[in-house]
This record gives C-alpha cells, structure tokens and sequence, in this order.
C-alpha cells in the first residue's frame, strides 16, 4: 500500500520543466527552469504549483477549477488560467497562458493525464497499472446532457439492488445462454482482456474469467459495484484477474484497450432503457480494432395478432369512466381519454405464437458497427401478407441478440413459444382494430423515438391494403394509428393464454374479466411463475 501511495505521489510530480509567460503582460516573472506538482487547495479543489529548484517558495499557484490545458507539441503544453486581478467590480477577469516544456512525450502526457484527472475528478490510469477495485468515477459526461437526473437516479437505484439482480440471475434462458456462449468460445477469452459494460452482479465478468479471460474490467455505475466486489472477492481464483470499477462508461478510463465486450444491454423490445447507446460508446472507447462483441447483434421482430380476449381486457378497463352517477358526479366526460390512455400502453407478457396473423418480419440492428446517434429515432417500415382472415388487434413485437464466437454461434432469443425469460414479449394494441382477409396486404410504420427518461416513445401506424379485383392498383381500405410510451408498459406477465379459433373469439367476449396483476410483482417475476385468472387456467392445447 505505501508503494503505492508513493508511485501515485511521484505521477503527480514533475521535477523538470521549462516555463514561459505567453500573455502580453504578466503578473511576475518565471523562472526559465522549474518544477511542478499538483497539490490540494482550499476548498476542496486542486493548484498547479511551480517551484523554483533554488527556493522553498512556491512561483506561481493556479486553481485548475480555472485553468485550461492545450497540446502545443510532443513535449509541450499550453496552460491558460483566468486571473481576477481586476480593480473595479464590472471589470472582467482576464487570462495568462504559460507554455510549458517537457523532456520527454511521455512526461508530458503523464502530466496531461494528472491535470484532467484531479480537474475533472476522474481515475485515469493511462500509464498502466491496474485499476482498484471500487474506483470511483464522478466526471461529467454526455450521458448526463441526454438522460434527467432524476430518470438516472431511479434507474440505478433499481439495478443497486440485489432482488432485482437476483430476478435477472434466476431467469435461466438468459443466464444460461450468456454462460454457454462464453465457455463454448474459450478461444475469444482465453488470455484475452475483456470489458463487461454493466456488469450489474458481476457474474459475466465471473464467465469470463472462467473462460480464461487474462484480465477483466467490470464496469457497473450503481451501488451493485460494491456488491459485485464482494462476489468477485468471494471467488479469488477468478477474482484474481477482475478488477470492479464504478463509474459510468461514458467517462471511466481504462489502462488498455479491450480485446472483447460482453454485456447485457438489452430492454423491454430490445432498446428500453437506452443502454444500447452506453453499449456502443463502450465499444468506440474501449475495444480494439479486431475485437468482438458479446452480444454482436441485436433483431426486432414484429408481426400483426389477433386477440379479442386482451382489446376486450383493455377497453374494459375504462367502464368506471362510463358511470353517470359517481357519488354524483358524472365520469363520463373522461372516458374518452380514460379509453385513450389505457390503449397507450404496451402490453408485455408471454403469448400464444397461434394468435399471430402472419408470418413475423424483423430489423437488425448490429452493434459491432451501428453509430450511437442512429439508436436515437429508429424506423421500421411494415410489410405483412394476412395468413388468416380476422380482425388485427395490433402488432406484437420480440427480439434476439446474437453471440457471434468463433467457435459456436448461439442466439437469445424472447420470441412466443420458445422458453420465456424476464423480456417476455410486447404488443402494441389499436384501439380501432383493422378487418383482414387472407392473402391480404398489411403496411404501415413502427416509428421509436428516444427520449431523455431513458426510454422511446411508440408511433404505430398500421393499413389494410385493397385486396381482390382491382387490389393491383393499390389504395388502402383501413388505417389505424396509435402513440404508446414503452417506459410505462402494462405489466400483464402471464403465461400464453388459451388459444381460440378467431371465429370463436366474438362468441366468448361476454366470458372474459379484466386481469389484474398485483403492483408488488410488476418489476419482473421469476420466469416460471405463472399469473393467471381462473378463468385462463386451463391448459394450453398441445
């Protein structure tokens, strides 16, 4: 410890240097040799402090609260501080610019890199050496310009706590899939340096260590960092060759460059929670020019449904609106937007792939090279021949991520019918469905628009195309739209409900109640429990 205590004290010394005034009126004189060093101030900042060799006495000391640098050469700094030095109180401060010279390139970046540090406040270990456990980050970053403070605040806190990390761990799809991907691609790990962007628990930087991973960087930005800590402590064989640091992607630095990414970035309908965009910042910032990503792409699928038991679940919900005489009050005024509301949100929960109306189309996004500005708006053209002829109640939507290794190549996927995880699926549901023949063409738009809670706002637009004599000519028969925010879903999370015949549907509307998830279990539940009405209880036909 005292070792290295002392290394960090010698990185924040520079026993020879050269200066020079560069402003046209300087308040002293310079010595032409001189030594500098970073020492703390008052309060609780940091100075630049310049030190004749033949005095005690300190030259010159400059806040870096105020003071600028600029590369002017491979040994050469510029460094422009504000200086009050004005008589009149409307008078502006000005500034004074010193050059300083270095005898080597890698002396004036060491000190480049100790300015920006205790400037900003961010760990930087750029000349090497490995990173402590628990290194606090705390610059500012462009993620703090997009996302709302208190959006941040709560997103973290979520992902700070071990139930909710425990519910992600115990959905074994998920869990199992990362696992198989990383031991049945040793060959990407093994002595290879590896970066876990939101490593959450830490149990990703945990595989790939398994996998023989040289290095691990884990970095998690929440209060889980400490517990990821404590894991990776708890399992020295691993844990030797894991160094945990908090702080956000955006402005962590890390001593070398990544020879893989591995994270799990994805959300509700793949973008939730935008932490694709950390993922591919990640990925400029840290990975190597032939590194791999884990996942390396991500799909969106989307295909129209028909199911009357959920429109009809969903406009129920709105009856209380309809009442006349609410302790005498007439409601009704507010059912319209009551109806509205309700219909603008998603539905997430497993369903039968049966109520599906035709064959699914999908929209890749690929992660190894996509720019972090095209996650902003994403738009998804709609395209579908009717397998069935019934009424579309709207469009459900799922996702895949690929695990590209060079020896196995393993997909994730959320897709109705396959295994279900803590994803499920979503549905966007029309409050004015569509009627469909079979052969007959669905167009529309998906349209996803970022916005800074950390989630997208949903446009659906969805038509009938002409169909039959005279469909060759185009013109559209139906169009139904609809504007839904996916950050403030309806947690329905059941199983897949009974599959019914379309033509039976109509005839069974009177049967079906609203169900109703209680609020303790709308965060996410362990991927086999199963909610259920009574009335849905029955088994799924094989």
């Amino acid at each position: 410890m005292e070792a290295s205590l002392g290394q960090k004290q010698r990185q924040l010394e520079f026993p020879s240097v050269t200066l020079s005034h560069v402003s046209s009126s300087p308040s002293a004189p310079l010595p032409l040799a001189a030594s500098a060093s970073f020492a703390a101030a008052q309060p609780g900042g940091h100075c630049l402090r310049f030190q004749d060799p033949s005095s005690t006495d300190p030259v010159l000391d400059l806040d870096l609260r105020i003071s600028q640098i600029f590369r002017l050469g491979s040994a050469e700094l510029l460094c422009v501080s504000q200086e009050s030095g004005a008589t009149d109180a409307d008078e502006k401060p000005f500034s004074s610019a010193i050059k300083i010279g270095f005898r080597t390139e890698d002396e004036s970046k060491s000190f480049l890199s100790a300015f920006e540090q205790l400037k900003h406040g961010v760990v930087s270990p750029r000349s090497g050496g490995a990173l402590e456990n628990g290194s606090l980050i705390a610059a500012k970053s462009k993620f703090d310009h997009k996302i709302e403070a208190t959006s941040a605040k709560m997103y973290f806190h979520y992902y700070g706590q071990l139930l909710h990390q425990q519910n992600m761990l115990q959905d074994y799809v998920r869990t199992g899939t990362y696992y198989a991907a990383v031991i049945e691609n040793r060959v990407d790990f093994n002595g290879r340096v590896v970066v876990d962007v939101g490593a959450g628990s830490g149990i990703l930087s945990l595989f790939a260590a398994q996998a023989g991973a040289k290095h691990v960087y884990a970095v998690e930005a929440s209060e889980m960092a400490e517990y990821a800590r404590k894991l990776v402590s708890g399992n020295p064989l691993l844990g030797q060759r894991i160094t945990v640091v908090k702080g956000k992607v955006e402005e962590v630095e890390l001593p070398e460059k990544a020879d893989i990414l591995i994270s799990e970035p994805m959300g509700t309908l793949l973008v939730n929670e935008r932490m694709l965009e950390s993922y591919v910042i990640a990925r400029d910032r840290f990975l190597g020019p032939s590194g791999k990503m884990f996942p390396s792409l991500g799909r969106i699928h989307m295909a129209p449904f028909s199911d009357e038991y959920l429109y009809v679940e969903i406009a129920n919900k709105a009856l209380f609106w309809q009442q006349q005489n609410y302790y005498g009050v007439d409601l009704t005024p507010l059912h319209g937007s009551a109806f509205q509301g309700y219909f603008s949100q998603p539905v997430v929960d497993a369903f039968d792939p049966r109520l599906l109306v035709s064959p699914p189309i999908f929209h890749t996004l690929d992660f190894t090279c996509i720019k972090e500005e095209d996650l902003y708006e994403i738009d998804i053209p709609l395209n579908f021949i009717a397998s069935v002829g019934t009424r579309v109640n709207g469009l459900a939507c799922w996702f895949d991520v690929l695990f590209n290794g060079s020896s196995v190549q393993r997909w994730l996927t959320t897709a109705p019918g396959a295994p279900t995880t803590h994803w499920y699926q979503l549905r966007c549901v029309l409050a004015q469905p569509l009627y469909v023949m079979a052969g007959q063409e669905i167009t529309g738009q998906l349209r996803l628009v970022a916005h800074s809670a950390q989630s997208y706002t949903i446009y659906l637009t969805m038509s009938a195309k002409m169909w039959g004599a005279g469909a060759n000519q185009g013109g559209i028969l139906q169009t139904s739209s609809c504007k839904l925010e996916l950050k403030e879903p309806y947690y329905r999370l059941s199983q897949p409900q009974p599959y019914v015949l379309p033509q039976d549907q109509q005839a069974q509307q009177q049967l079906i109640q609203p169900q109703e998830v209680s609020p303790q279990i709308q965060g996410g539940t362990d991927p086999g429990m199963t909610i259920q009405s009574s009335q849905n209880s029955e088994v799924l036909d094989q």
